[in-house]
């Protein structure tokens, strides 16, 4: 039988109508709230009360105000070996599809027929039983997915090696740290021999180094012929690592194709949280800027349309609008780039351009600063703005907005790696000569 020119034998994962509702609240229909001896008695004194009304809070609720769709109607299917992106907003039901995925929780209507083996990595420690050491959950979780003892043991090694717990395999995984427990959770989806992988997150936790081995596992799970089905915020990784890719809003499919359309997509809407523009007279301002002369009033990322996100090869350009109510001596604007963990990588001042603005009368302006080869490694950056009179400071506006770099040419490497470090410059290279 044969689907869309695809064998069926050919589908790792299908997915058909899937929703999944969820109760939310407190009431009659709510979520459990234990009961006190005097909510009790209470209850039943106050029950002839509510008969003689001829109502009670439970015919006055409205039980859809109960409960949310985080899944509607998903249909989709994933190809054995295919390496598929989920990606979308916080709330978007990414997580409550792989959940149903691993089976941790069963969907309220339709059906997900998977054919293999699936290792799940979805929150921290997710079937880790706490008191056991992490020796134990290592041959816990293979044997949960159906794995013989000396399939665990040949892999055993690797797994302990790669989570870099040797010291630490012994102990119950309920002293772990929140890192140690990513660290081994990964590594045992990761290394133990399941057809498919479903990976949620998995950036979010642990250092760069942790983080780039994860993404070189994933990139050797693909390049092996496994499934992936890999959740993320981290678009660089998602085009990297998947070759399909999905988008979900508001726990509906809203587009399933290439990559690169499906990121375009979600990025015109991930700009309506990050505006490339911003007007500042709103925002608290920190306690050690006392003076008022000054005020800079927006701050706006020119990228040419609305989206905070900058490619690769174009300029960084930051322009300031700002207020002067007294005449200024001696002005220097300044801004500041850091990365989403808050390390400093770079700083630039209107000094570098020309000196220091001798006289600045009262009135509105605007000022530019424009960095013509941007240099930043694709990634997330918080920008922040100020200014400084002489030796004091007029304004500082920390993290007043934040943008994405995003590649534009993907490069072709003999190994599958996001690009390390912040920051990224050309080199030219010469061709071999014989020596």
């Amino acid at each position: 039988m044969q689907r869309g020119g695809v064998s069926m034998s050919e589908v790792a994962i299908r997915v058909a109508n899937l929703s999944k509702r969820y109760r939310i609240g407190l009431g009659a229909y709510g979520a459990f709230r234990y009961k006190t001896l005097r909510d009790v008695l209470t209850e039943v004194a106050y029950a002839p009360f509510r008969r003689l009304r001829g109502t009670s809070r439970r015919e006055v609720r409205n039980p859809d105000s109960e409960h949310i769709w985080a899944l509607k109607d998903v249909s989709l299917e994933v190809q054995q070996g295919e390496v598929l992106g989920i990606i979308g907003r916080n709330g978007a039901g990414k997580t409550t599809l792989l959940k149903i995925l691993s089976r941790v929780t069963e969907p309220t209507s339709g059906y997900a027929e998977i054919r293999g083996r699936v290792g799940s990595l979805l929150e921290v420690g997710t079937g880790f039983h706490p008191e056991l050491t992490g020796r134990e959950n290592i041959y816990l979780n293979g044997a949960i997915l159906g794995m013989k003892r000396a399939e665990i043991q040949r892999k055993f090694d690797e797994i302990v090696g790669f989570a870099e717990l040797e010291k630490f395999i012994d102990t119950p995984v309920k002293r772990y740290s929140s890192g140690m427990y990513m660290r081994l959770a990964f590594s045992v989806a990761a290394h133990l021999e399941s057809e498919i992988l479903l990976v949620d997150e998995v950036l979010a936790v642990g250092d760069a180094s942790f983080q780039k081995k994860c993404l070189g596992k994933m990139g050797d799970a693909a390049r092996e012929g496994r499934t992936v089905l890999f959740v993320s915020h981290n678009m660089t990784a998602v085009r990297s690592l998947c070759s399909n890719c999905s988008l979900l809003e508001g726990g509906h499919l809203a587009f399933s194709g290439s990559v690169g359309e499906c990121i375009d997509r979600y990025l015109s809407e991930f700009g309506g949280d990050n505006p490339s523009e911003v007007y500042t007279e709103s925002l608290p301002r920190p306690s050690v800027v006392a003076d008022t002369s000054l005020r800079i009033l927006r701050v706006k990322l020119d990228t040419g349309n609305r989206q905070a996100m900058v490619r690769s090869a174009q300029p960084l350009v930051v322009e300031m609008g700002f207020r002067s109510s007294r005449p200024l001596a001696d002005v220097v604007f300044g801004i500041t780039v850091d990365s989403v963990d808050n390390i400093r990588i770079l700083d630039c001042r209107s000094t570098d351009t020309f000196t220091p603005i001798r006289e600045l009368l009262p009135g509105r302006y605007s000022i530019r600063c424009a960095i013509e080869q941007n240099i930043l490694a694709p990634g997330l950056y918080r920008l922040s703005v100020g200014a400084r009179c002489a030796s004091k400071g007029l304004e500082y506006l920390p993290h007043v907005l934040t943008f994405e770099v995003q590649e534009v040419d993907r490069y072709e490497s003999l190994w599958l790696e996001v690009p390390s470090g912040f920051v990224r410059v050309r080199s030219n290279w010469s061709s071999p000569e014989e020596a």
